[in-house]
């Protein structure tokens, strides 16, 4: 193999090289390219999940003033409760008072 043959065949074998390491890069960066459309989906995607922490934050939120109201009331139900079954105590007291002392008044 004289000097050109040699110098022809490198260009040669350089040359396929360049254009596989070219075709290499243009087929990874085919297959790695995102899409506008893949970009405006994940764009409503994340849009989409945006709102819907923001209804979980508010029926969260609501939630809690809900319990704090029904809370608020079950104390308040449950001290006209203990009110009532002090006033009915006291009630039959009074009724064993005036019951003991209509017999006392019989007797006599």
């Amino acid at each position: 193999m004289n000097r050109t043959e040699f110098i022809v065949t490198t260009a040669i074998i350089l040359f396929v090289a360049f254009c596989l390491g070219w075709f290499a890069h243009w087929l990874i960066h085919r297959f790695t390219r995102v899409s506008q459309a893949d970009m405006d989906q994940l764009e409503r995607m994340s849009q989409e999940l945006h709102e819907a922490e923001e209804t979980r934050d508010q029926a969260i939120t609501y939630l809690q003033q809900r319990e704090a109201e029904l809370t608020n009331q079950l104390a308040q139900t449950e001290a006209e409760l203990s009110a009532a079954m002090d006033g009915l105590r006291e009630a039959r007291r009074e009724a064993e008072e005036y019951r003991m002392y209509a017999e006392r008044q019989g007797r006599a």
